[in-house]
């Protein structure tokens, strides 16, 4: 299967001219094309870059063998970035960077921002969403119409940052990410200055705003809220979905968001629930329930797990699945927090439990170890947390249908951590990533990167500490097993495994995660990089943005 490439110009802030592999004479055509649907856009100053002069990037058709023509290749969108994938390592090869030192660089504080460094460098060894930016012609997803967006800025600086981390030909051991920066300020002014701030509330803020400006859908049609009764949760989980991706499609989407069932049943104190079990002399059998026994079920997006913390102090350690049991477990929502019940048509008690329905390819957790006293005041929890580095089985937690392999897709390996260490007044970040060539652990503080000898070094205590923040997790569906030909470490394999990532859209639904149940969509070859029972082609759209 080969893909339909570009090069970047050697003026780093050009736009691509892409080439399909198969038929180079329209270039001039489609240039002169690009030419014209970029006019209105921002003038970009031209600036010679020092990273990689000749960056292949492929788009989202790829070519396969024809079914019934022997000999014939046709353009079909991509289900997955496989693709992707190769062509990055194929500019690691092509390129004078030393992949030992790849994405082993570290951000110099500008003053408070170790916040940002240790997210960035989070979100710099997440591998896919890395690869999209080094390898992938993201420019042409960018949605210039969307109000929510900040009209490509953000994304563009922040692909520059990355290309910077891992292609960079200057030989320094830190950059300063400044130019980012300044853009994020721009549309978030809460970061401008040298402030300290949260990084979850970072991480959030940055991937919502790469979302909206690289949200694939152009018009979002209005589609209103569908309360569920819990009678048929499968096919309510699947519309849900569909109608979310009709308004929400990109790489963020792709990789880092699963969905949650939402369940708010009312506990009315003034009427008695109709499954409370009595006697016929009017004597109890059980407890009495009460409420007039509605139920309201949503199924609703998540990028992220914000997991409680226990305050037990007891001898037990506390682990992450505590704190997932303790996210999972029902809420009393009384007082202030009563909820609305549409069938008794007032404010009253009711019960709130949250349940993971499904979980996606890129898993962050952020672990809240900052709350509010009783004074008022916020404070943070020191309680180590004991949580997993590799095979960490979320079987058991996930409620949706698992198929004939309840495990498969629902384990998940650690590949990075944001930690705070400190208290309120004077906390510090920094971040343990797992470079992608030498699959070893190292530790980013601010400018500095040094490699972690896990369970051997007093200072990282990886798996288990007082100061991990958030944890980024990706599922294991597979072995890594290409390496850059100039990494000088003989040993060619790596032994961590990416999951597949697949690409939403409305008219392909057999790659929505809620259908990844049996072995045609479990199982990928890398040989061919598609399923082994081979899903039908689809014709290429004439324009992909519009499509999807």
């Amino acid at each position: 299967m080969g893909a339909c490439s570009s090069k970047e110009d050697e003026y780093q802030e050009d736009w691509p001219v892409e080439y399909d592999t198969h038929n180079q004479q329209g270039g001039a055509q489609q240039q002169q094309q690009q030419q014209q649907q970029h006019q209105g856009r921002p003038e970009r100053k031209k600036k010679r870059s020092s990273l990689q002069q000749s960056l292949v990037r492929v788009g989202s058709k790829v070519l396969r063998p024809s079914n019934s023509k022997r000999g014939v290749w046709s353009a079909t969108r991509a289900s997955t970035y496989d693709h992707v994938h190769g062509v990055v390592l194929a500019n690691f090869e092509s390129s004078d960077v030393d992949a030992r030192r790849a994405g082993i660089v570290g951000l110099r504080n500008l003053g408070n921002t170790c916040f940002l460094n240790s997210s960035l460098q989070c979100l710099s060894n997440t591998i896919p969403l890395t690869d999209y930016f080094l390898g992938y012609d993201y420019r042409k997803e960018i949605n210039y119409d969307n109000v929510l967006g900040t009209n490509g800025e953000l994304v563009t600086e922040y692909a520059k940052l990355m290309k910077q981390l891992w292609l960079g030909s200057n030989r320094s051991s830190s950059l300063a990410p400044s130019a980012f920066k300044r853009t994020l300020g721009k549309f978030n002014p809460q970061f401008q200055g040298e402030n300290q701030h949260d990084a979850h509330e970072l991480l959030s803020l940055l991937l919502d705003g790469v979302h909206e400006d690289l949200n694939r859908v152009k018009q979002r049609p209005y589609i209103p809220d569908k309360d569920c009764d819990g009678s048929n949760d499968e096919g309510d989980a699947i519309l849900a979905w569909q109608h979310y991706l009709e308004r929400n499609r990109s790489i963020i989407v792709d990789l880092f968001q699963g969905q949650l069932r939402n369940t708010m049943v009312c506990r009315n104190h003034s009427k008695k629930h109709p499954s409370s079990s009595s006697s016929s002399s009017g004597q109890t059998g059980g407890p009495v329930e009460h409420g007039c026994g509605h139920q309201n079920i949503k199924f609703e997006p998540f990028m992220y797990l914000s997991l409680p913390i226990s305050d037990d102090n007891s001898f037990h350690p506390t682990t992450l699945d505590d704190c997932l049991d303790l996210y999972c477990t029902e809420e009393k929502m009384t007082g202030e927090n009563q909820w609305y019940c549409p069938k008794c048509q007032e404010h009253v008690d009711a019960t709130k439990k949250l349940d993971i329905w499904m979980l996606p390819p890129i898993l962050i957790v952020h672990l809240k170890r900052f709350k509010y006293t009783e004074s008022g005041q916020r404070a943070k929890m020191d309680t180590p947390v004991v949580y997993p580095i590799q095979q960490w089985d979320l079987s058991r937690s996930i409620q949706g249908k698992k198929g004939d392999h309840p495990r498969r897709g629902m384990m998940y390996d650690l590949y990075a951590v944001s930690n705070h260490l400190g208290g309120m007044g004077s906390g510090h970040y920094t971040a343990f990533g797992l470079n992608r060539f030498d699959d070893k652990w190292y530790q980013f503080n601010d400018s500095a990167c040094t490699k972690l000898s896990v369970g051997n070094h007093p200072s990282s205590d990886l798996g288990h500490n007082a100061s991990a923040y958030c944890l980024f997790y990706n599922r294991v569906d597979r072995e890594q097993i290409k390496m850059p030909s100039n990494h000088t470490n003989n040993n060619t394999s790596s032994e961590h495994r990416t999951p597949v990532i697949r690409r939403q859209s409305i008219d392909r639904p057999e790659l929505w995660p809620h259908l990844q149940l049996s072995k045609s969509f479990r199982d990928f070859s890398r040989k061919t990089m598609s399923p082994v029972d081979e899903l039908p082609d689809e014709p290429a759209a004439p324009d992909e943005s519009m499509t999807l």
